[in-house]
């Protein structure tokens, strides 16, 4: 993999974007948009999930964003997600596998480094990436087969890396937070994917860790404002602890004075996420 130097403003020259059905379940297809950089390859890739508390959102809702990452030399796979509460947790968790199954597999369309490959979440999409990343061989997230494998031949889910804005890492805690300043839309948006506070827990990231069965966990990012009020404040920086403690490499990065929504955030914090990103997949830091 060649090495890239960051610029800013990142250039979009030369970018392709094609539209792709990555997964598809009885009449349920789900679509990608795949952003190619310029140059030549192989490229570091990450599947990229919305936001939108696990119930609204799609593919083009990351649109800007994914551009500017892409441009930093990585290809980008912005994903839809099936969405609650017609389908509830885990099945956009499973979407995500899906997604980095099928990217890994067509990995010589895109020019990408197929051992090079992570995700990034925004929002309640960081914790879909999250939860992803786990033990992808043994989780109960892999029972999706991406579009035109055949079942038990598409690449394994494993993730180099997993990056996180704004990320809800923590749905017990951010649901608690909600519950305290009356914060009712979260809260539903909470029950409508997960049901009851039980399942929030047992599904939750710490609570997968301890159960012992996870052998290694990816490089990770973790993104947040410190003026998100849609999150708790420690959210970014409690992961980062919980992720050394089980023996991985991560990063909280606080933006000073920023919010929730990663399209609020000002020249300098955005420029120094995305060149963090770039050293990230390209395995210089």
């Amino acid at each position: 993999m060649s090495s890239v130097s960051f610029q800013w403003p990142p250039s979009l020259a030369g970018m392709s974007v094609t539209e792709t059905v990555y997964c598809k379940t009885s009449a349920d297809p789900r679509k990608a948009l795949v952003y190619r950089p310029a140059g030549k390859g192989p490229f570091p890739a990450l599947v990229c999930v919305h936001g939108g508390a696990w119930v609204s959102g799609d593919r083009f809702a990351t649109s800007g964003f994914a551009e500017l990452v892409a441009a930093t030399g990585i290809v980008v796979m912005a994903i839809d997600t099936r969405l609650a509460p017609r389908h509830p947790y885990p099945a956009a968790v499973e979407d995500v596998n899906c997604a980095v199954r099928w990217l890994k597999a067509h990995a010589g369309q895109y020019d990408i480094d197929a051992g090079n490959v992570g995700a990034l979440g925004v929002s309640s999409g960081g914790y879909l990436v999250l939860l992803a990343s786990l033990c992808p061989g043994k989780s109960p997230f892999g029972g999706e087969t991406p579009e035109e494998m055949q079942p038990g031949k598409a690449a394994d889910a494993a993730m180099a890396f997993v990056v996180t804005c704004s990320g809800v890492l923590d749905p017990v805690a951010r649901y608690r937070m909600a519950q305290e300043n009356g914060m009712t839309d979260i809260m539903a948006c909470h029950h409508a994917f997960f049901g009851t506070v039980s399942a929030m827990e047992a599904a939750s990231v710490s609570s997968v860790l301890k159960s012992g069965i996870c052998t290694g966990l990816p490089k990770a990012l973790f993104f947040q404002g410190s003026d998100d009020i849609r999150l708790p404040k420690d959210t970014a920086l409690r992961m980062a602890r919980l992720w050394h403690e089980y023996g991985g490499q991560a990063q909280a990065v606080i933006g000073e004075g920023e919010g929730h929504s990663v399209g609020t955030w000002r020249m300098p914090a955005l420029a120094d996420m995305l060149e963090k990103i770039q050293a990230l997949a390209y395995g210089t830091k």
